[in-house]
């Protein structure tokens, strides 16, 4: 059977490869669309170059930027707005129009703590996502910004609280991380065939690796995100460790899509 449509909406080039790699490779390994909207960094940046490089490995095509200046680096986009500062309306209405250009059937982006260290662009790039994945459905809302899509769902990428202690052994102690109860954990992809790729794709981003900011052994992390309640788990294919997904929207029964994941 075939994967639906995957558009993972992340704030900074990396955070792609960190957080949903393994769940881009194994969609596009399987056929399906898969593409990536990044927050921050500006096109012609050298961290864009290596974005470009990531989902090429990933296999989820070309960057797409919203074009934003990372809150702490404002040279990532020079003359540009930070992310935290632009007005909301604006930034959601960039983000629509690449959802009803890519009409995806499912989207990912950060949880509401902003991942583990809760950096500020990660944060607001959850805000951002969650308005513009439900304002892309709505035709009197950004009418310029192309044909109305609503996604069949959205999940957020998060850890639970039993994944921290491990994971302190490869990034270090924080004064603080946000994970979340492992009951709110509630369906798993494997993507253990696809490591190789997301590894790669990590180490791609090479002035990153160089300063230390990845992660210098990402081979357990897991791709997860947390639920919404009153929504009902993915049908059973999930292994016991990966990418934890809930829907958070869904199109009603044959408006969209025909695949299994669109009905839930």
């Amino acid at each position: 059977m075939s994967l639906p449509s995957l558009l993972a909406v992340f704030a900074h080039p990396d955070d792609e490869s960190l957080s949903a790699g393994g769940v881009l490779a194994r969609h596009a390994a399987a056929g399906a669309r898969t593409a990536v909207v990044t927050a921050t960094w500006a096109a012609g940046t050298g961290r864009a170059a290596e974005l470009a490089e990531a989902l090429r490995i990933l296999g989820a095509g070309k960057p797409r930027l919203l074009g934003y200046a990372d809150a702490r680096v404002p040279q990532s986009a020079p003359g540009c707005q930070r992310l935290c500062d632009a007005p909301l309306d604006e930034a959601v209405r960039r983000l629509v129009a690449h959802i009803r250009e890519f009409r995806p059937d499912i989207m990912v982006t950060h949880d509401a703590y902003g991942g583990l260290p809760g950096h500020p662009d990660h944060v607001h790039t959850h805000r951002v996502t969650m308005l513009a994945a439900q304002a892309a459905g709505l035709g009197q809302l950004s009418p310029d910004a192309g044909a109305p899509w609503q996604p069949c769902a959205l999940y957020l990428a998060t850890h639970p609280h039993s994944a921290v202690p491990t994971l302190r052994d490869v990034i270090g102690a924080r004064k603080a991380v946000y994970s979340v109860p492992d009951e709110q954990v509630t369906a798993t992809v494997d993507v253990g065939p696809w490591m190789r790729q997301k590894i790669a794709a990590v180490l791609a981003h090479r002035s990153e690796v160089e300063r230390g900011a990845s992660w210098s052994a990402p081979t357990r992390r897991p791709h997860v995100c947390r639920p919404t309640p009153g929504r009902r788990n993915l049908p059973g294919r999930h292994p016991p460790d990966g990418f934890v997904c809930v829907p958070t929207y869904r199109r009603p029964a044959g408006s969209g899509s025909g695949s299994p994941w669109a009905a839930f």
